[in-house]
């Protein structure tokens, strides 16, 4: 390759890394030729990663949309393609004359990621492949009096059945990220006391003595906040409060796209603060109206509301009042687009959230506090577990688009 060539595309790629992978790489000369063709290769796979596997690429489109030429983007397919992370799509027939263009997408089957969310009553468990596609869920319930070795043997037995389950090999596992209650820091330490004995606790370290893979534990609402963004109801905002609701209040907050945890993962966790009434606010839900055999009390307290029963709403309003203050706090502090609604309460989010907006107008002094749209989660209980899933995938393509270190091999047993 001549020195011309490497000038000529050093400005896209630069370009590429420094927005996709937070680097920057300056100084790019001849001789370093096999960092260059590095970060040739992060363009390009990141690019097809980021179209799915239903938006297949041409060499034309990959050149154009990377900044690469032809015979480099050509060259760069050929070994991902070698490598097992790319392959070429069929081409359904085109009714046109001439030999159709070859196109090519990112093989999400070259590997899995595992979502878990464990909580004191349940564990919910997700597979996906590399593209983000979930291909099993499982759901067991949690004696909430477990202690916490027990938990630790009962989450790793759940985990172990379900890859066995799924036929997952060892070495086809790129990534398992745990959501569990409480604050939790960058390393996987909980430090607080939600689960039982949990507290202090090195649980991503504790998993990697059972799991050859990555392994991330996380805040469940910071987990729910990033499924919200990724496939729920905050795919269009970039500023995001993510409310959990129910016998436990905390918030997740997204800011700019991207999850804020803190500088020790403690933003959001209002409901620690005893000035706020968060942690007292699910003490007004009780309901005593008609229940329907098999109905939770939170199912028929939305259905009441649903129906405009007076009593429901006066209960809920009292709850919204609760809520208010420190939601209201974060608001001022934040400011963020879109308010969702998330957690046990959510069935009677609709009912909810009118009541909730008029109590937060009311929070600030002199002026009416501006509320941002506030919507409800549609993902359900699966959302912990599947923004657990995100987080996941996010550390693959971390590991992926790493320009200090070669390409990782797909596994043999994935590579056909």
């Amino acid at each position: 390759m001549q020195q011309s060539s490497i000038n000529q595309y050093e400005e896209p790629i630069n370009r590429f890394v420094c927005e996709h992978t937070g680097r920057e790489v300056n100084g790019m000369r001849g001789h370093d030729l096999a960092a260059l063709r590095r970060l040739n290769t992060i363009a390009v796979l990141r690019f097809l990663r980021s179209q799915g596997p239903g938006r297949p690429q041409s060499l034309s489109q990959l050149a154009a949309a990377t900044g690469l030429s032809r015979p480099t983007v050509d060259q760069v397919v050929e070994e991902l393609t070698a490598q097992g992370w790319l392959t070429e799509a069929s081409e359904p027939a085109s009714g046109r004359s001439g030999r159709p263009a070859r196109r090519f997408r990112f093989r999400g089957e070259a590997g899995r990621v595992v979502g878990v969310d464990i909580g004191l009553h349940k564990v919910v468990l997700l597979l996906s492949d590399l593209a983000g596609d979930v291909t099993a869920t499982e759901r067991e319930e949690m004696d909430p009096d477990m202690g916490g070795a027990e938990r630790l043997a009962f989450l790793r037995a759940r985990i172990e059945r379900f890859l066995d389950e799924q036929k997952v090999r060892p070495e086809e596992l790129w990534a398992l990220c745990v959501g569990v209650p409480g604050i939790v820091g960058e390393t996987g330490r909980i430090t607080s006391v939600i689960v039982p004995e949990w507290s202090d606790f090195e649980l991503a370290r504790r998993l990697g003595e059972s799991f050859p893979c990555r392994i991330l534990a996380e805040n469940d609402v910071n987990l729910a906040t990033l499924a919200e963004h990724w496939q729920g109801a905050a795919q269009l905002a970039d500023d995001v409060v993510c409310l959990l609701i129910g016998h436990r209040s905390s918030c997740g907050v997204l800011l700019g796209g991207r999850l804020h945890r803190g500088h020790r993962g403690w933003a959001g966790e209002l409901g620690l603060h005893r000035g706020l009434g968060l942690s007292h606010a699910h003490e007004v839900l009780g309901w005593r109206g008609e229940r329907r055999a098999g109905e939770s009390e939170v199912a028929a307290l939305a259905r009441a509301a649903g129906a405009s029963d007076p009593d429901a709403l006066e209960i809920l309003d009292r709850y919204a009042t609760r809520l208010a203050p420190g939601i209201g706090a974060l608001l001022l502090a934040v400011d963020p687009e879109l308010v969702v609604l998330s957690g046990g309460m959510t069935p009677a989010g609709e009912a909810l959230t009118p009541l909730l907006t008029r109590q937060l107008r009311d929070v600030a002094l002199d002026v009416p506090l501006h509320v941002p749209r506030i919507t409800v989660s549609t993902l359900g209980e699966q959302g912990v577990a599947l923004g657990a899933v995100r987080k996941a995938l996010d550390s693959v393509e971390a590991l992926l688009c790493d320009a200090t270190g070669p390409l990782p091999s797909v596994p043999p047993s994935m590579n056909r």
